[in-house]
């Protein structure tokens, strides 16, 4: 089995547990009981939307993923700081919110555009000398973690409440959603944290064609998305003796060639049986499924 379930995470149950979800209906579904799975990119346990995820030999293609752009919508809400950034965390600190707040907002976002450095927070999923930040920080321990550069690629406010503004963030991977709420508060001199948020785009998977849990559980079929449809590389079907020799890892002659560095290569049975490398008219294996 091979190929990519657009999966909507709803709020509450962890990125793992979702993905441990799906492992069991495909594990069932392929009659597969160790059945391959992974996800790219987790989601924080209160966020909701795309969670995309590999299944079975699919996961050897997550590094062929090029395109991890992401894109978010979610409150930023003034007044209020957290040990979390988010409205789950202990407050820190709390201050009054002055009036003609939306227009300082609106000139401060300019600022949070482009390429900015971030401090990744203390509740994160990222490694330090082996261990997770968030299981450093439940056990009351705080590190040193170095900034990096994010790139936010655009910040649009989409309306106002009271203290509270709906933005959606267009960004790279790796960037902190929570940071960049409390980052913009700090920028206003305003204790702030994130309140909701929901991935709206992960790459090419979108919110509107992501299916629930229970939607792939009533029909796995259905929500299997081919390679060919994430990943934009041009397909070479090989006949019976170039898939053979596909097949066992030795380079093959594409009398046509191709138009791209990298394909997908189909036998004439239509079945995925790996990835090529195109040299010239030598077609070279670089992931074979077996």
């Amino acid at each position: 089995m091979i190929g990519f379930v657009n999966v909507f995470k709803p709020a509450g149950p962890t990125s793992a547990n979702v993905v441990a979800r799906v492992r069991r209906v495909y594990g069932v579904y392929a009659r597969e009981r160790r059945i391959a799975v992974g996800h790219l990119g987790t989601l924080d346990p209160q966020a909701a939307g795309v969670l995309p995820v590999a299944v079975g030999k699919a996961t050897r293609l997550i590094p062929l993923l090029t395109d991890q752009r992401k894109q978010y919508a979610c409150t930023l809400v003034l007044g209020r700081s957290t040990a979390t950034a988010d409205a789950h965390g202990e407050t820190l600190a709390t201050a009054a919110v002055p009036e003609g707040w939306q227009r300082m907002l609106e000139r401060a976002l300019d600022g949070f555009v482009g390429r900015i450095e971030q401090t990744p927070p203390m509740y994160s999923a990222l490694k330090v000398e082996g261990r997770r930040l968030y299981d450093l920080a439940r056990a009351g321990k705080t590190v040193e973690r170095k900034a990096r550069s994010v790139t936010v690629y655009g910040i649009t406010v989409l309306g106002y409440e009271e203290r509270t503004a709906r933005l959606r963030i267009a960004c790279a991977e790796g960037t902190y959603i929570r940071t960049l709420c409390e980052d913009i508060g700090k920028a206003l001199g305003i204790p702030a944290h994130m309140g909701a948020l929901l991935r709206e785009a992960s790459g090419s998977f979108v919110l509107y064609e992501s299916r629930t849990p229970e939607e792939i559980a009533a029909d796995p079929t259905a929500a299997l998305i081919s390679p060919e449809n994430i990943i934009p590389f041009p397909t070479v079907v090989l006949d019976l003796r170039g898939s053979a020799d596909f097949r066992a890892g030795r380079v093959v002659p594409v009398p046509s060639g191709a138009a791209a560095r990298h394909v997908f290569v189909r036998d004439t049975s239509r079945t995925l049986v790996g990835v090529g490398e195109m040299h010239g008219a030598l077609l070279a294996p670089r992931k074979v499924f077996v």
